[in-house]
């Protein structure tokens, strides 16, 4: 019986909340509105319009208890399919099923009476969503307690602050019981302790085992919520998987460079990328990504620690330093030699580059080799992170990535006392006796 139970439950995670096939959305644009007028009576002789694919052939599946993101660069679609999903967007063609109750957040103020109050607009939009007064007469308290705006809540809300609508807002949609919440950026509007109160909230929705989906172009807090990203690119869906691998791709979406095979970077880089794997020993991913123009080749790479020894562990709190050996294959005229770390789940932690340090202002020749080594201290906290370099640079207004490998090592931090967040900031701590004051209690 207790099998028969489990296999239940397991299929129930992965029924479907949101599935979608095959799904495309096409604008119309036109040059002059007197065409888009003639098209609307059928008077254009000619055809006037041209034909915008915000979303095209798209499908993907979205399972019930997920947090899911989606990502791509502005004017890919992403608010496009949210509007879709939610009703607020008919599609062109193609299907879209939802199973469960919806809650959105997706432009801010949307659904809200500018002339009503705070309270007139929360009874407003639970009305629209079906629920009754005396439903939401039980909800209004937590409404108001999670939205925290005082007394304005009896104020029109056009007299809000963009602030205090995304709080009553995210408020009403949190406080409606939704089986499925979708957020598109809102939350970008709230200051940062209504930020953790909200991604707090989220944590409680996935634990009771509530859809998230969510558009942000905050990477860490993709990386840090989501079960599954989703990346999109022109209305096209390029991939779906881990936040740590769509997030990658993603970067390179942003430099022109994901559609690049990496087998075939061009005659200029083949001989470079093809020179060999770089020797860093036990500490190298097999499964490294890499790309770029080839200009460039990073042959080498690995750490030292305070004692100028190889190290792939790092005490904390020690001083130590990352070392790269560059070959260029071509004139670079402004090379940049970048680190980051990762944590395990893809969140960019700290890093940085030649140029923000501005310690190298030269051009790269072909078959020269530069050694660059960075020396800093160690703050991160106890435990693993993953190391990514880069060779990048501008050629004119034109960001170029001439070789990137991503987590090519796993650095061990090793530590004795471990403070809150992602990093130590070393404090020093001092306790004394408080001189005793006149007015305290037993003085005098």
């Amino acid at each position: 019986m207790g099998n028969q139970e489990s296999k239940i439950q397991v299929r129930e995670v992965e029924l479907p909340a949101i599935e979608i096939r095959d799904l495309v959305k096409v604008y119309k644009l036109y040059d002059r509105a007197r065409d888009r007028v003639k098209d609307a009576f059928g008077l254009s002789r000619h055809k006037a319009q041209k034909r915008h694919y915000a979303l095209n052939g798209v499908n993907l599946c979205i399972r019930k208890g997920e947090t899911v993101g989606i990502i791509g660069t502005n004017g890919s679609g992403k608010s496009t399919i949210l509007k879709i999903i939610t009703g607020v967007l008919s599609p062109t063609s193609g299907q879209v099923k939802v199973d469960g109750r919806i809650s959105a957040l997706l432009e801010l103020g949307a659904g809200f009476n500018q002339e009503y109050n705070g309270i007139e607009n929360v009874y407003l939009n639970g009305t629209m969503m079906g629920f009754t007064d005396r439903e939401i007469d039980a909800k209004l308290p937590d409404i108001l307690e999670f939205a925290d705006i005082g007394d304005y809540v009896n104020q029109p809300v056009k007299t809000y602050s963009s602030g205090m609508f995304v709080r009553l807002a995210f408020a009403v949609a949190i406080n409606i019981e939704p089986e499925i919440l979708i957020v598109d950026e809102a939350l970008s509007v709230g200051d940062v302790f209504f930020q953790a109160k909200c991604y707090h909230k989220f944590e409680e929705f996935k634990k009771m085992g509530k859809t998230i989906v969510f558009v942000s172009h905050d990477l860490s807090v993709i990386s840090k919520y989501c079960d599954r990203v989703f990346l999109l690119n022109k209305g096209t869906l390029l991939g779906e998987g881990s936040p740590k691998e769509m997030i990658d791709a993603y970067k390179r979406v942003l430099v022109g460079q994901y559609e690049l095979p990496e087998e075939n970077p061009g005659e200029e880089g083949q001989a470079a990328l093809e020179e060999g794997a770089p020797k860093a020993g036990e500490a190298v991913n097999p499964d490294v990504q890499e790309y770029g123009t080839g200009q460039a080749r990073i042959l080498e790479y690995y750490l030292t620690d305070e004692r100028g020894v190889r190290a792939l562990a790092i005490l904390k709190g020690s001083e130590f330093t990352l070392h790269m050996r560059v070959r260029f294959q071509a004139h670079v005229p402004a090379p940049i030699f970048a680190f980051s770390f990762k944590d395990a789940l893809g969140t960019e932690i700290t890093g940085t580059n030649t140029m923000i340090e501005k310690s190298f202002l030269e051009s790269g020749e072909p078959g020269q080799v530069k050694d660059i080594a960075f020396t800093q201290k160690m703050s991160l906290q106890g435990g693993e992170y993953l190391l990514s370099l880069g060779v990048t640079g501008y050629e004119g207004d034109r960001f170029q990535v001439y070789h990137r490998l991503y987590d090519v090592l796993d650095v061990t931090v090793v530590s004795d006392k471990d403070t809150v967040g992602y990093y130590d900031m070393d404090s020093r701590v001092t306790v004394t006796d408080a001189p005793e004051a006149a007015d305290s209690p037993g003085a005098g």
